[in-house]
């Protein structure tokens, strides 16, 4: 008779699924841990059991969730729209094999948030609420490394550009969400429960181009642009038309406070400070030096 709970993650060679999985193997025993991946030849590094789930083949996600007790269910990064029905896959085979917990990563004040992807994630939250298995909702903040993906092209720039004005922006490092999608799998009394998860300390583009410049000696200044000019200034740099207004829209979403929370749940969740923005710059740029 099995005697020790199954977690399974969805998503697990994504870059938040590897680390949950790698946090995951130093609180657990490994075989209770499954990794649910599209690829299983790529999930041969994490040293876990994996097993092939699909979002767009339901009929691996049955096989995949045979056993499992507990889900986590990473987010799709499927298109919008195409991500809620990718989401309904798994949640019906979640309903079919007996999983008995669900968590899932959702976006920062998913109910009132003025992001576009945000509806997505409403409609999810929805699924989720009647499937009739207990749910917690991780409703993650804006990962910091976002950011510091744009630091090569705003030092051959010139500039840092963008269309955030003045918002706050409650960030933290993906280990942070890693870390708190961990403290919930691993301890009671979550099921049921709504996390909001930012960054202790908020910043604006300004912030960000003032720290860039001062680890690198070079000056960055923020220009703050119209969103649709931000959005056209993206595709001229090759992004592709659709995700160039998306980042465009999460700008100016950002600028009325889609990204700013202070309530330090994320903090307490992991039982430590988020960490700082210049932290995640300076690993950003050692990693690309």
């Amino acid at each position: 008779m099995k005697n020790q709970m199954t977690i399974a993650i969805t998503g697990a060679t994504g870059q938040l699924g590897q680390l949950v999985v790698n946090r995951l193997k130093e609180m657990i025993p490994g075989d209770t841990i499954v990794a649910l991946v599209r690829s299983i030849q790529k999930a041969t590094t994490l040293d876990v059991e994996a097993r092939e789930a699909d979002y767009d083949k339901p009929e691996t996600l049955t096989r995949a969730l045979a056993g499992v007790d507990t889900l986590l269910l990473i987010s799709s990064g499927g298109e919008t729209g195409r991500r809620v029905i990718q989401h309904r896959h798994v949640i019906e085979a979640a309903k079919q094999t007996g999983v008995q917990w669900i968590v899932y990563t959702s976006v920062l004040q998913a109910d009132i948030s003025t992001l576009g992807l945000a509806e997505d994630h409403r409609t999810t939250e929805a699924d989720l609420k009647g499937a009739g298995i207990p749910v917690t909702l991780l409703r993650n903040g804006w990962y910091t490394e976002n950011y510091t993906g744009t630091i090569p092209g705003a030092m051959a720039g010139g500039s840092l550009i963008g269309s955030a004005g003045d918002g706050k922006i409650s960030s933290a490092a993906r280990a942070d969400y890693a870390d708190a999608a961990v403290a919930v799998l691993t301890s009671q009394g979550h099921q049921g429960k709504i996390y909001e998860l930012a960054g202790d300390h908020a910043w604006t583009l300004s912030d960000l181009a003032a720290e860039i410049s001062q680890q690198t000696g070079k000056t960055i200044p923020y220009v703050n642009m119209p969103e649709a000019d931000y959005a056209a200034a993206l595709v001229s740099l090759g992004l592709p038309d659709g995700f160039a207004h998306a980042i465009a829209g999460w700008d100016a979403a950002a600028s009325g406070g889609a990204l700013f929370d202070d309530s330090h749940q994320l903090s307490t969740l992991i039982g430590r400070p988020t960490t700082p923005l210049a932290v995640t710059i300076a690993q950003a740029l050692q990693a690309s030096s």
